[in-house]
């Protein structure tokens, strides 16, 4: 029987959470790493043992690990993220000239078919590979480099390139998204990028429909569509059909279009959910009422689905990498929240139950499925 293993990174350590197909009896491994913040766990497609996580503390600084056993064991490796040529500025919070300055690791994004591949999505907003197992670590300096660099201003959350999504047919195509500059996208493998965020509108910018300063939260794709992703913006529920040409909004019915996470059913393409955020300020579920939302439209058309979620007095975020989906039929719905709770659903959403509680605020969920 396939098994399931479970990474997730909290304010202070991973956890790994692991069980059969049955999806009802858990092991939990953890705190990893214990006070340190852990801003994302994942494993390679290409060897599943291998597993890298980004871990961080102000008073420490940043470390890459690397475990090569499942997460037995880890080995810190390269650390050394250093920008290509003079880094120059971007905007700060004021609108002034800011220094890049590198921060953290936020997302990490293991090479579908090498091991000893990896990309790191960085704040200041830069995008870093390693083909050496995280040995060194070289900046893609196209993504910065594109022209619009100078004027990318940080969110709420800092200015993060939060997500990486590979192309699963053609690999020189790649997407990233960077709170908050907008959707950009590489055709010939990281040497050159361009914006894609026609039909994105934001109201707090000067121009609401600029090329770039749009606060996206994050993406998600079907590997077998890959023209098709969907965007969770700060505010609307996006979807693209060629591939970030264009956008529209495919909100809908939901009961607020705030949020942070969105993922897709392993296999139907168009099935989504997403967990809606009251809002900007409110970083809590409407009227305290935990619901995850499923379309099979592909957006338009939402029901909630909160069974065996509370449904009352709950004021937890769900946030932008704390949602995943495993590979088993029916397949499993994974989301981590602030309020250190795992929640699985083994039949798509329809039911919910918790894996464990009391974690430390929850920060990243990947699932990894097992032979």
């Amino acid at each position: 029987m396939a098994g399931i293993r479970v990474l997730v990174g909290t304010r202070k350590g991973a956890f790994i959470l692991t069980s059969d197909g049955k999806r009802k009896g858990w092991e939990v491994v953890g705190p990893l790493f214990g006070g340190w913040e852990i801003f994302h766990v994942a494993g390679s497609p290409a060897d599943p043992d291998r597993l890298w996580a980004s871990q961080s503390t102000s008073w420490f600084g940043q470390l890459i690990q690397r475990s090569d056993d499942g997460g037995r064991t880890w080995d810190p490796v390269g650390n050394e993220f250093r920008y290509e040529g003079v880094p120059g500025t971007h905007q700060w919070y004021d609108g002034t000239p800011h220094p890049w300055e590198f921060a953290r690791v936020w997302h990490l994004e293991p090479s579908p078919t090498d091991p000893d591949t990896v990309w790191a999505g960085v704040e200041d907003a830069a995008l870093f590979r390693s083909v050496d197992g995280g040995g060194s670590w070289q900046e893609l300096p196209g993504l910065r480099g594109h022209g619009s660099g100078s004027a990318w201003q940080p969110g709420a959350g800092g200015m993060c390139l939060h997500t990486i999504v590979l192309d699963p047919v053609d690999v020189a195509r790649m997407f990233v998204a960077i709170s908050a500059a907008g959707v950009f996208r590489t055709d010939d493998g990281g040497e050159t990028w361009r914006p894609t965020n026609n039909g994105l509108h934001s109201e707090f910018l000067p121009d609401p429909d600029a090329e770039v300063g749009h606060c996206v939260h994050r993406l998600a794709q079907h590997p077998n569509r890959p023209d098709v992703l969907f965007m969770q913006k700060h505010w609307d529920v996006m979807r693209t059909d060629d591939a970030g040409e264009s956008w529209h909004e495919v909100s809908g019915d939901l009961p607020t279009d705030f949020g942070f996470a969105i993922d897709v059913h392993t296999h139907e393409p168009d099935t989504i959910y997403v967990v809606p955020i009251t809002s900007d300020s409110e970083h809590y579920p409407p009227d305290g009422v935990l619901r995850v939302y499923r379309s099979r439209t592909g957006g338009g058309e939402w029901e909630p689905l909160g069974r065996g979620l509370p449904q009352r007095h709950c004021y937890v975020n769900v946030l932008r990498d704390a949602m995943a989906v495993d590979a088993l039929d029916p397949c499993g719905i994974y989301f981590g929240t602030t309020g250190g709770q795992v929640y699985v659903s083994a039949d798509e959403g329809d039911s919910w139950e918790p894996i464990v509680r009391d974690l430390p605020a929850v920060l990243s969920v990947e699932v990894q499925t097992l032979p």
